[in-house]
């Protein structure tokens, strides 16, 4: 918000001119986010051993997990925390993009802060139902699709990699669509967060790629260029992201392994909904299976196993979701985690390559 009093003054003082330039507020909202989350990151962990916010354990998981039982949980408080701290310094709060992104993370913020309050404190191992989750969820994602048909912020064609024009134009339909796009990578993302750094890299690769994706497509010429959907004031969604991920990069300090923090559903649902809002926004619901394919990979197999053990009484994987398979294969938990970043890096680079494939 202090960006609406600053940028005014440019009209006094040259010098506050850069601020009207997406570019210069993305890198100062990761250099904030980032200063931020590494300074108050060790005040957090430390309140979060003082209240006794400490992460349960899944007794059928692997052995080697037993002993992060306690571990200080709500870190997706000091990663979000972050970056509104850096947003409102440097967020544009009249883009419709910006506010529908920003409404969807702040939701499911609520909704991951509310299950761990649960789980945590009420040592309620189920938390917040799925239904209840769900209904929660399905809800938020309606509205903010529902916004974006009903006031133009993108309309509700479909567009699939490697073609130039839209392939059709669902109408109503969009909303709903756009609603499981939502939900599903919230949901995805939950799933991944189950070893240390394991979530947060492959988010911090997602989000820079939908943060290109956003600035991109938000640009008149460049979207010409590559042949994607321009879609105006879009790119002010790169100051959102380089907020989550200089917070993303200051949360890595102490969730590398071995972890002094977990992120939690606080985190891991509001961040999976955020990356899946801005693919939606930037009309690559379909890209996104790619762009966070180690999140589609994760969920699939839980999906998998859980349809395979009801139909056939028989598991596809020693466990799920597929990291601890790995785990439970011999891989070491650190193997799996640096593995698991390789190949989402690998398929960021993919996604990014399908702008000149069109």
């Amino acid at each position: 918000m202090l960006y609406h009093w600053l940028y005014p003054l440019s009209q006094e003082f040259h010098f506050f001119n850069v601020f009207k330039y997406i570019t210069f507020r993305s890198f100062l909202a990761f250099t904030i986010a980032t200063m931020v989350s590494i300074l108050w990151g060790k005040r957090f962990i430390a309140l979060m051993k003082l209240r006794q916010f400490g992460q349960s354990i899944r007794e059928d998981g692997p052995e080697t997990h037993k002993k992060k039982k306690g571990t200080p949980t709500f870190g997706g408080v000091f990663i979000i925390g972050s970056a509104f701290v850096s947003l409102l310094i440097c967020g544009n709060f009249v883009s419709f993009p910006f506010l529908i992104a920003l409404f969807v993370t702040i939701s499911y913020f609520l909704l991951g802060g509310l299950d761990d309050y649960f789980k945590v404190l009420k040592k309620n191992s189920k938390g917040v139902s799925a239904r209840q989750k769900l209904a929660w969820q399905f809800t938020t994602g309606l509205v903010a699709s529902y916004v974006m048909i009903r006031y133009g912020v993108t309309d509700s064609m479909i567009h699939l990699p490697f073609l130039k024009e839209p392939v059709l134009d669902i109408g109503w339909f969009y909303v709903p669509f756009a609603a499981f796009v939502i939900v599903g990578s919230s949901n995805a993302l939950n799933l991944t967060d189950g070893l240390d750094g394991l979530a947060i890299v492959p988010t911090i690769i997602s989000a820079s790629t939908l943060g290109l994706m956003a600035y991109l497509a938000g640009h008149v010429e460049m979207a010409s260029y590559l042949f994607i959907p321009h879609i105006p004031d879009v790119g002010e969604l790169l100051v959102l992201v380089s907020a989550i991920i200089g917070a993303g990069v200051g949360f890595l300090w102490y969730n590398a392994y071995p972890a002094e923090i977990f992120m939690g559903d606080v985190g891991s649902l509001s961040l999976g909904g955020c990356l899946g809002t801005i693919a939606v926004l930037t009309k690559n619901e379909f890209l996104f299976v790619l762009i966070g394919g180690i999140f589609v990979i994760e969920a699939i197999s839980v999906i998998l196993q859980v349809a395979s053990f009801k139909t056939r009484g028989k598991r596809i994987f020693k466990m799920a979701p597929l990291h601890h398979h790995f785990e439970l294969l011999g891989w070491p938990e650190t193997k799996v985690i640096v593995r698991f970043w390789i190949v989402s890096l690998i398929f960021a680079i993919l996604a990014l390559a399908t702008l000149k494939l069109r």
